[in-house]
């Protein structure tokens, strides 16, 4: 579905006006302007804030320079890249369709819209985005901020994540943009939900759509789009094991899929008991209980309680192994970890790898308390 308006009809000259004086135009990747610099973009802004973006948008660049040396690069360096960002998919997707494009289209980021959609991690409104931004393609977006944008203007009732309402509001996406100018439109859209008519207490009067908003003419807009129904979310306890020898700290790394796919973690234990009795079976006795605390998913809370233990002098020097794997036994450790990838963490001279945010933290913490012991 492609464009179907023009700059001069009422609805897109407004959003052009309105971009002309107030759009976002020196962000990072609105400079000398490059596909896969914008696609990186569109990746990382994903449920993602454009301040938050910026400087993991640079690191990005300024280590993987082009498609190729992302390509080429290791997961573990994207991942390391990415540790803070969040939805790490996204990453392992980047890393994915970075490969596909070297070895399909040569390193040459494709420009045919079909093309693009079978990247991985990257559906219509991503594809959309690119095109118009860089190449001017008249291609409509969906994002969020366009969603809403479109559903309080057209009175849209339902969620904009159910098929039907998706439906309608793409063919009101295809129906608003213009076949010029589509990329200062798409910018604008995405501004315009962003800075002006946000989620909550959105500044209808620095609006260039109020005259004909449905929602602002009806004082409506709370209503649309339709709020999810708020659930409780479950919750659920882990126990992380800080193993210190040496001066470094147990890892391992989770499988590629699921939770915290590909990142280095602590070892986890569904239970204290599970963890103190796979501290006996290495022949720890003492251990050290530090403060829990809740990290949050879109779908669990998980409480994380860290448990910090050292590997005694007479143990380190019975222990020759770099690493002794950990002993599986169902009854004493149940382990949601069953990737063989398990090392010793050394924080004066880090790998670059990648770390699940709680774990990043409490490495700082205990480099902090490390480093005055």
């Amino acid at each position: 579905m492609q464009a179907r308006s023009s700059s001069s009809s009422p609805f897109a000259s407004a959003v052009l006006a309105w971009f002309d004086q107030f759009g976002r135009k020196h962000l990072p990747w609105q400079q000398k302007k490059t596909l896969y610099g914008v696609w990186l973009s569109e990746v990382m802004l994903q449920q993602t804030q454009v301040a938050t973006v910026i400087p993991y948008f640079e690191r990005f660049i300024k280590t993987f320079p082009n498609v190729t040396a992302l390509a080429d690069a290791s997961l573990d360096e994207v991942l390391h890249l990415w540790t803070g960002l969040g939805y790490y998919a996204r990453a392992r997707n980047l890393h994915k369709a970075a490969q596909q494009i070297r070895d399909e289209f040569q390193g040459e980021f494709p420009t045919e819209f079909e093309r693009v959609l079978a990247l991985a991690g990257i559906g219509r409104s991503t594809a959309g985005a690119i095109l118009s931004s860089v190449l001017g393609q008249p291609y409509p977006i969906l994002d969020g901020n366009v969603k809403r944008v479109l559903s309080r203007y057209f009175l849209v009732e339902g969620r904009a994540s159910d098929k039907k309402v998706e439906n309608r509001l793409w063919a009101l996406s295809a129906e608003v943009t213009p076949c010029d100018r589509s990329a200062d439109f798409n910018q604008a859209m995405m501004d315009i939900g962003a800075l002006v008519c946000t989620r909550s207490k959105p500044k209808c009067d620095l609006c260039p759509l109020r005259e004909k908003c449905g929602a602002h003419l009806t004082e409506a807009w709370q209503d649309y789009p339709a709020k999810k129904p708020k659930k409780n979310l479950p919750q659920r306890k882990g126990y992380f094991l800080l193993l210190e020898r040496d001066g470094k700290i147990a890892l391992e790394q989770r499988p590629k899929a699921g939770l915290w796919g590909g990142l280095y973690c602590f070892p986890q234990f569904d239970s204290k008991s599970a963890l103190l009795a796979y501290l006996r079976r290495q022949g720890v006795t003492t251990y050290q209980e530090w403060a829990g605390f809740r990290h949050t998913f879109s779908h669990f809370h998980l409480d994380i309680y860290p448990i910090y233990a050292e590997l005694t002098p007479k143990k380190r020097d019975e222990d020759r192994s770099d690493w002794k794997k950990i002993e599986e036994n169902p009854r004493e450790y149940q382990s949601s970890v069953s990737s063989a990838v398990k090392y010793w963490y050394d924080l004066r001279n880090p790998d670059p790898i990648g770390l699940a945010t709680p774990v990043k933290n409490l490495l700082l913490q205990f480099k902090k308390g490390h480093s005055h012991g």
